[in-house]
């Protein structure tokens, strides 16, 4: 499906087939404009060599998005996984885990030479795993990005590094693969993240009034301070949006002024930091209609598609369930005033359970193993490039489906 709007009818491909009869050159695509924000798992922590674990499923859509992370030829496979599991399984076993007790505890002598020369060997092994897959990630010339991953900022073609620390990935890696195999032309992603950030107080919405200091706040000398902050970083969020689209050329090569731009999606993934206060947790689903609400006021597009990532490091549905957030989330998505052009996407259904096995083992002890499969703790999805990729995937797919609509 590479054209979304090709259901609109034959009569627009009649129009089509006339235009491009008529004219010499075919015209250029408008560029469409994603914007991401959200707070750390929007950031995103997953190293990109975890992405691999998806060749150890054997479901269809985990098969088809590994051809979509990974270049052709790469060889990169599921034996290629195995072997690296069961060679990583080896080094804890020899070493002791992360913390090579097994080797610090031994006498010198040459027992322990001959250990640590085993544990060199599997160790550079094992390093040498993580670089290739990573550099067997896919590079698109059709999606570029221009992102905030808290201290990370940086622009180009999409690829891996636009997550944490320069390195990662977070949804934007699959979102953007998954939307150029739905749409023609050229496509920008605005990536704008921060963690640590509640959508009551950091992303605080304009229309949602004025932030309302608790006791502790309003006794603790700095009042003014905090509510001045008060939705710092919704507009920081604007700013940024408002620089890179003021330098739409310098972002993306193939972006055409006559043809133009639409901002065509928006996606939002955050909510952690909301969970912590009855007031916080409470609001959530009022602040996240406001937040709608007000960017599209901001940026002019009054039914602008619009997906809500659900909190789920629950990781079960009962789990996900419990938490006011997650509700308040998918209640805002459902509000009648929304109805066709806002989505929620349960993020709980693309957790990587076999990643989540491993780090239940003990992962100091099983350190090498677990690294293989992930990168970071539960709250931020266990750093699993497979569950975000699947995330992006899924984002991708609701988008296009309000896309449509």
């Amino acid at each position: 499906m590479k054209n979304i709007l090709s259901k609109k009818g034959a009569a627009l491909t009649m129009a089509t087939t006339i235009v491009s009869i008529s004219s010499p050159a075919e015209a250029a695509e408008k560029l469409k404009v994603f914007i991401l924000a959200g707070q750390s798992n929007m950031v995103g922590h997953a190293n990109p060599h975890t992405a691999a674990t998806l060749y150890n499923s054997n479901d269809t859509r985990d098969k088809g998005l590994a051809k979509l992370a990974f270049q052709e030829g790469s060889g990169i496979s599921k034996e290629k996984l195995d072997a690296q599991l069961s060679q990583a399984r080896k080094l804890d076993e020899l070493s002791g885990g992360i913390s090579f007790d097994k080797v610090k505890k031994m006498d010198d002598g040459p027992e322990k030479m001959a250990l640590e020369a085993k544990v060199k060997k599997l160790k550079d092994a094992h390093e040498a795993y993580k670089s290739k897959v990573t550099s067997a990630c896919v590079v698109s010339d059709q999606v570029y990005i221009n992102a905030i991953a808290d201290g990370n900022k940086r622009s180009g073609k999409l690829g891996v590094g636009y997550g944490g620390g320069g390195k990662k990935i977070g949804p934007e890696f699959g979102f953007g693969l998954s939307m150029a195999q739905k749409i023609k032309g050229p496509i920008l992603i605005i990536k704008t993240s921060w963690g640590g950030k509640s959508i009551n107080y950091n992303f605080r919405p304009p229309s949602a009034g004025p932030y309302q200091l608790n006791e502790k706040e309003k006794s603790g000398g700095k009042a003014d301070e905090i509510k001045k902050n008060a939705g710092l970083n919704y507009r920081m969020m604007n700013e940024s949006i408002r620089s890179v689209l003021s330098n739409l050329k310098e972002n993306h090569p193939a972006y055409d002024a006559d043809a133009g731009y639409e901002i065509a999606g928006f996606v939002w993934f955050q909510g952690y930091n909301d969970q912590f206060s009855p007031e916080f947790r409470g609001n959530y689903k009022n602040n996240m209609i406001s937040f709608i609400k007000d960017v599209r006021q901001e940026y002019k597009v009054p039914k602008m598609p619009f997906v809500i990532g659900v909190l789920g490091t629950g990781r079960t549905a009962e789990k996900v369930g419990e938490n006011a957030v997650s509700l308040g989330q998918r209640e805002a998505a459902k509000a009648p005033e929304f109805k066709g052009n806002v989505a929620s996407v349960e993020s709980y259904q693309d957790y990587s359970n076999f990643s989540h096995e491993i780090f239940s083992k003990g992962w100091p002890k099983h350190y090498h193993e677990w690294d293989t499969v992930g990168s970071d703790r539960p709250y931020h999805y266990l750093g699993s490039g497979a569950f975000f990729v699947r995330l992006g995937d899924s984002f991708a797919n609701a988008m296009a489906n309000l896309m449509v609509k």
